[in-house]
C-alpha cells in the first residue's frame, strides 16, 4: 500500500499495470454490451476480445508483478 501512496517510479508503474489489467477490459465490456443491443455480431466480437484481453493481461501483468 505504501508503494501506491508515494510518488516513486515503482508505485506509478504498478498503478499503470493495474489500470491496463483491469480498466481496459471493463471499458471494452461496457462497449460490447452497448454494441450488442444494436448489432449482435459486432457486440459478440467485442465481448470476446474483452475476455481474451483480460485473460492475457492478467497473465502477463500478473507475472510481471511477482
Amino acid at each position: 500500500m505504501n508503494l501506491l501512496i508515494e510518488s516513486d517510479a515503482l508505485g506509478q508503474a504498478i498503478l499503470l499495470m493495474l489500470i491496463f489489467m483491469i480498466g481496459v477490459p471493463i471499458v471494452l465490456f461496457i462497449a460490447g454490451l452497448i454494441t450488442y443491443t444494436k448489432n449482435k455480431k459486432r457486440g459478440k466480437t467485442i465481448l470476446i476480445i474483452a475476455t481474451i484481453y483480460s485473460l492475457i493481461s492478467a497473465g502477463v501483468c500478473g507475472g510481471f508483478m511477482i
